[in-house]
């Protein structure tokens, strides 16, 4: 016998559709076995991220080779059978994150073009068409100075509307040059830049894996992430604007948030901001605007909850902490439920789905649970170990229901679970559920002008037209605007339509054009670089500076830099470096685009000896 299961679509992003965890499948299973029950298959792959299923194909993020060929690899299999059908592979530079933390981050599908959107640990951003052509391709790092330290965690892209959306720390150039936990919304199709922001201070962890979610509260389409700096921000969707901010911790955050109509849950294992206690789980209402930490604090629930996101159905929040230790609270008061331990290790989330919760612990147990009310009942936990070393295959992510399957990726293998002899039956692609807005009143001003593209790089002697989008108060989008246009004099002239052309540079500059409608303005980030070769004597700079258009070249503890500029007793100048803070004297800056290549860097040389130092 087989029975049927409610196909109920595709699981395009890190938390389905809902962005809660929730699965709307039904039919599905509540036992398997390594040994061949309930397991329709299972590929080599070491994986450490969640997979996404997406138009009857499983998408994931892992690592693969040895040696100097390894490499962090995308791979696309089919989710009937598990066939392999294409696979990228990128080189990992630009992180100090270890070959085994590789692959983080969750893919997402767009439903709307069926492409698919990976960011690996050293900040390379990818957009694939289904079939794993390239559409388009970033070097976060390279080009927005974008950071992951040791532990690699890294955050997932979120698709909203026309724009894909991706968070990391970074130091970039001009006013993004401090060290802090930044936003960039791209246009999903194009590759360009829409918006960036940095709502909060400077960051207080390099790693971070706080994914968005996207929201509407109170009218306002939002998008709403855990920080650097131990903060949750709510932005504006389409244009980046800060709407509120809730302090949660002392530290940056993790965990992921989850909403249910106005009110947002988020958690965290840190020092708490208020209390000697570490870790708690909090639950706010997300209307208002400004600090809201004291204003709307609804429950709290002290817990160590620093990695795992919330679970949140039916009057319910599950969550679990850094023990693996599974608990049920109230989502309207926050009462405890029930308890329930799974292990020692919680890094994978809760995923629900036809009455039951499937949940992973690290140390490679995969755990079927059924909830009720007082307590939770145990289904089937399986361990899965290493084929050749006597240990668990470690298991950091969290289940993907799709098709009336379960699959799930570890550090041993890419499984698929379900019932053999059920028919197979690719679901739809779904959009995230997002409540509805509030209409656009027919007399809305404009509140926020949006110049695009919002950052680009350009050579002298070229010319690109940029276009002013007027939105209002509740960043809704109201037109393409006739603004009135600027340029300073080092980037070039601009003209009444917003056609900008390039002025001569001799090693390149950096700045801003100015669009003004009214009483509201917006700019665009430009930099200017010449063809090769270039010659940099550091003469026209100030001391305690270095050029503009760096990238990375802010400093936690020196205040021009990693590299700053330095008068001598003689008068000349030149570029000096600063001792590092802490750690390996070791400074990485990027001073061109992220695209050259095949070329060689000459620069004379003053070393200073100390004793027995010299640098």
């Amino acid at each position: 016998m087989s029975g049927s299961a409610l196909l109920a679509g595709d699981w395009n992003s890190w938390r389905g559709k809902y962005q809660t965890g929730v699965s709307d499948d039904t039919g599905l299973i509540g036992e398997w076995s390594q040994d061949g029950q309930n397991l329709i298959w299972k590929k080599d792959f070491t994986g450490r991220s969640t997979p996404i299923v997406m138009n009857g194909r499983v998408y994931v993020i892992g690592r693969v080779g040895e040696g100097v060929t390894m490499q962090e690899q995308i791979a696309c299999f089919d989710a009937r059978d598990g066939r392999l059908l294409w696979e990228h592979r990128d080189n990992v530079r630009n992180t100090y994150a270890p070959f085994s933390r590789i692959g983080w981050a969750c893919m997402v599908g767009d439903p709307e073009t069926g492409n698919v959107y990976s960011i690996g640990t050293g900040g390379i951003l990818n957009c694939f068409d289904k079939d794993g052509k390239l559409r388009w391709t970033i070097s976060m790092s390279e080009d927005y100075g974008a950071r992951t330290g040791y532990g690699g965690r890294t955050t997932n892209p979120v698709i909203d509307e026309d724009r894909v959306i991706v968070g990391f720390v970074s130091s970039g150039w001009g006013g993004e040059k401090p060290m802090k936990g930044r936003h960039f919304a791209f246009n999903k199709h194009s590759g360009e830049l829409v918006w960036s922001a940095a709502p909060g201070g400077p960051f207080k962890a390099p790693n971070l894996y706080s994914n968005p979610v996207i929201a509407v509260i109170d009218g306002m389409r939002l998008f709403i992430a855990g920080n650097a700096d131990g903060n949750v921000y709510a932005l504006q969707a389409r244009t980046g604007e800060k709407v509120w901010e809730f302090h949660l911790s002392q530290r940056g955050l993790n965990s992921s948030v989850v909403v249910n109509d106005y009110r947002v849950y988020a958690a965290h294992s840190e020092e708490n901001i208020d209390a000697p206690q570490m870790g708690r789980i909090v639950c706010f209402d997300g209307r208002g605007q400004g600090d809201i930490t004291k204003s709307n604090e609804i429950w709290r629930y002290d817990a160590e909850i620093g990695y795992t996101s919330p679970l949140l159905h039916d009057g319910r929040v599950y969550y679990i902490d850094n023990a693996a230790n599974m608990t049920a609270l109230d989502a309207l008061n926050g009462e405890l439920r029930w308890e329930y331990s799974l292990g020692t290790v919680g890094k994978g989330s809760p995923v629900w789905a036809d009455g039951k919760i499937y949940v992973t612990e690290t140390n490679g147990r995969f755990f079927m649970l059924e909830p009720g009310e007082t307590s939770c009942k145990l289904l089937d936990m399986e361990e899965i170990m290493m084929p050749d070393q006597p240990r668990h295959a470690e298991i950091f992510g969290s289940p993907a229901i799709a098709y009336g399957r379960i699959y799930f990726a570890t550090e041993e293998g890419l499984y698929c679970l379900g019932e053999k002899n059920a028919k197979f039956k690719a679901g739809k692609a779904e959009s995230l559920v997002i409540a509805p807005e509030a209409p656009v009143a027919k007399d809305a001003a404009p509140a926020h002008l949006q110049v695009l593209p919002a950052e680009i790089v350009l050579k002298p002697g070229q010319s690109h037209e940029f276009k002013a989008r007027a939105f209002d108060d509740k960043g809704r989008f109201l037109r393409e605007v006739k603004a009135e246009w600027s340029a300073p004099e080092n980037l070039g002239s601009i003209n009444a339509g917003g056609k900008l052309a390039v002025a001569p540079s001799k090693n390149g500059t950096a700045g801003l054009i100015s669009a003004k409608l009214g009483e509201v303005s917006g700019s665009a980030r430009v930099r200017v670089f010449p063809d090769l070769p270039w010659e940099e004597d550091f003469q026209q700079y100030a001391d305690d500076s270095n050029p503009p258009h760096w990238i990375g070249a802010s400093s936690i503890r020196s205040p021009g830099g990693k590299y700053v500029v330095r008068t001598e007793e003689d008068g000349n100048k030149i570029l000096a470096k600063p001792t590092a803070y802490k750690g390996i004297q070791r400074h990485i800056i990027f001073a061109g685009p992220g695209d050259m290549k095949n070329y060689i860097v000459q620069v004379d040389a003053k070393v200073q000896q100390y004793k027995r130092k010299m640098g």
